[in-house]
């Protein structure tokens, strides 16, 4: 009497599943990467060794077409500057000596125009720190 096996053991690996879901993967990859827009001013700052461990709860940025530009909860929005001190105000109050700012300028910018912001500032009672490059 021969007896059959019916349950055989096949030692195939088949590849085409593990292809589906690498394809997949990539072309989610992509079509993420390609949704974030990165919000990047392109800026030649001064060059310092200096550096501060304080951490700026916002960013003023100034171009070297002295357009003004502040970080709003991670977005960058373009503002006129007699609109930067009421952005300040409503958003962080006044003489409030914990809240710092980062100010980037362009190293081409007149030094007026990050005195300006500096006294705008000052006025408010917010601590600056002016962002440079690495030398």
């Amino acid at each position: 009497m021969a007896l059959k096996r019916r349950n055989k053991v096949n030692a195939v690996f088949s590849m085409s599943s593990m292809t589906d879901i690498v394809f997949l993967l990539l072309i989610f990859f992509m079509v993420t990467s390609t949704l974030i827009a990165p919000n990047a001013l392109k800026l030649l700052l001064p060059q310092s060794n200096n550096q501060t461990a304080a951490k700026p709860i916002t960013t003023i940025s100034i171009t070297k077409d002295i357009l003004y530009f502040v970080n709003d909860n991670g977005r960058t929005k373009r503002v006129v500057f007699n609109e930067i001190e009421p952005f300040l105000q409503s958003r962080y109050g006044t003489n409030n000596t914990d809240i710092y700012i980062s100010l980037h300028a362009d190293k081409t910018v007149p030094i007026e125009q990050v005195v300006k912001i500096m006294n705008i500032a000052r006025k408010n009672g917010y601590k600056m720190i002016l962002a440079t490059a690495p030398e």
